[in-house]
């Protein structure tokens, strides 16, 4: 792997874990030492992060990384909502849905991936980024999942304020296994329906969860 991809992989990861939250200052010289990569790579990295709209220039401080707000989220949501419910549909009809089978057993075991001491619950989100990759697979069009990937990109980093939400976390699980269960069927109807509640009961839980900071920042409130 070239020096700009593992800083961009690297630097990708952190802002979207929120080891670098929104706001912090990307300096060149901080970054391409704290890295071990020269500036040259670093500069690569850091535009390519730019056209993923994660991080952004700032009057006066140079590049950060870009805010998320409430009003972000629902849109990004809405943009989701009819990605998804379509990709479910076309995967529902596909003849590669066998992985659906088993990608619906391991949602069914996500109970002991929550109760994991990693606070950031990487193996479960491995496992949903798992199930987005077979959607995407058996989805089969390059437009689609091209729209998708950048949506989910900038949902990662807000969906990440679920962890401290055990239930919330366990209920869509749930919820992802119906789906999975739905696409293994056949059934794309209920594919679509149980995709659309999945998205609106996650996008409420991230409304309740910020609704004393409507309209501010949310990492004002991961701050808190």
């Amino acid at each position: 792997m070239r020096a700009s991809e593992r800083a961009y992989a690297t630097l990708r990861r952190e802002i979207l874990d929120w080891e670098l939250p929104p706001g912090t200052v990307l300096g060149e010289i901080e970054q391409s030492e704290r890295l071990g990569v020269s500036r040259t790579p670093l500069r690569s990295a850091l535009a390519a992060l730019t056209a993923d709209g994660l991080v952004g220039a700032q009057s006066g401080r140079g590049l950060v990384v870009t805010p998320v707000s409430i009003d972000e989220a629902r849109e990004l949501f809405e943009a989701r909502d009819a990605l998804e419910q379509k990709a479910a549909r076309l995967a529902a009809r596909s003849a590669d849905r066998a992985r659906f089978h088993d990608l619906a057993a391991e949602f069914a075991d996500a109970v002991s991936l929550l109760e994991d001491a990693d606070p950031a619950r990487h193996a479960y989100y491995d496992l949903v980024a798992r199930f987005d990759d077979a959607l995407d697979a058996a989805a089969a069009n390059v437009f689609l999942v091209a729209s998708l990937k950048g949506v989910r990109t900038h949902l990662t980093r807000i969906r990440r304020l679920a962890i401290d939400n055990p239930d919330r976390l366990r209920d869509a699980a749930a919820e992802h296994r119906l789906i999975a269960e739905a696409i293994s069927a056949g059934d794309e109807e209920l594919a679509a329906a149980a995709t659309r509640v999945h998205l609106h009961r996650s996008l409420e839980n991230i409304l309740t969860a910020s609704a004393s900071a409507h309209d501010r920042p949310l990492q004002e409130r991961e701050q808190k």
